[in-house]
């Protein structure tokens, strides 16, 4: 394939989110990871991208997100805390008793996560977020240690967030990684902003453990920018709607299931 050719396809890549990921572009590419490099250096001497930490994401005058813009794409919070709710408190539920007394462990912001929250009082956890919301849910815990992240505040998903390639977390490191997703394909787990995917893939870096609490209609879409691959998940923890091409396809990527009721 033609280096013109390998560039029209890393730009088509990055869709509508901007952002494309160096595992998203090794399965989309006839190429080897050096020559991939490359081509992002040329991208990036052009000004049509920026490298961040785990892929690159368009410059603002080819399409990409102003800096400054604090907003994130996907469904607000608000919006999304109602939806599948039953299966999201179930989830959390069994999320939360994977859990052992006096560890540390990181929650990654989401409606599905926050419902661990209730269940984790008194385990005297030390609980690294990037929420405000499991923040605000963990106060009344009075043995439960809350560690947050600088960044921006992005107030539609009231999370906290830097930008891609920018270093904010605190000296971290847990056993087990709490997170969400916007979809689960094939192609791994996705989420809908170049900010989250940056902001996940540092806390992927930072943990034994990959659990990701996901309900069952996240499998029914397979659209967004890849944060990692199927391989890199541990346990997913959803509910009892989970259909079977999907369970077949986490036994492929040996991943262990965990199906919780409602």
């Amino acid at each position: 394939m033609h280096a013109t050719e390998r560039e029209r396809l890393i730009i088509e890549a990055m869709g509508p989110s901007g952002f494309v990921s160096y595992r998203d572009l090794e399965s989309r590419l006839a190429a080897s990871p050096a020559t991939i490099r490359r081509d992002l250096t040329r991208l990036e001497e052009e000004g049509v991208i920026h490298r961040v930490r785990g892929g690159a994401k368009l410059t603002e005058r080819h399409g990409g997100k102003p800096e400054n813009a604090a907003r994130l794409a996907g469904t607000p919070f608000s919006q999304s805390i109602t939806e599948h709710l039953a299966q999201k408190q179930a989830i959390g539920r069994a999320g939360a008793q994977l859990c052992q007394h006096g560890e540390g462990i990181m929650i990654d912001g989401g409606t599905t996560t926050l419902q661990m929250c209730p269940h984790i009082g008194g385990l005297d956890l030390s609980v690294l977020t990037n929420s405000l919301h499991i923040a605000n849910a963990l106060l009344p815990q009075a043995g439960t240690q809350i560690l947050l992240p600088s960044g921006t505040l992005f107030r539609e998903q009231n999370i906290i967030l830097a930008p891609a390639g920018e270093e904010s977390m605190p000296r971290f490191h847990a056993p087990k990684l709490f997170m969400g997703a916007a979809a689960v394909g094939p192609q791994g787990v996705m989420q809908q902003d170049v900010i989250l995917v940056a902001a996940e893939r540092r806390l992927i870096d930072r943990a034994e453990q990959v659990i990701l609490l996901v309900d069952s209609s996240k499998f029914n879409s397979s659209s967004g920018a890849i944060v990692c691959g199927l391989d890199e998940v541990d346990i997913v923890v959803t509910d009892d709607g989970v259909q079977p091409p999907a369970l077949a396809m986490l036994e492929k990527a040996g991943t262990k299931v965990i199906v919780a009721r409602a």
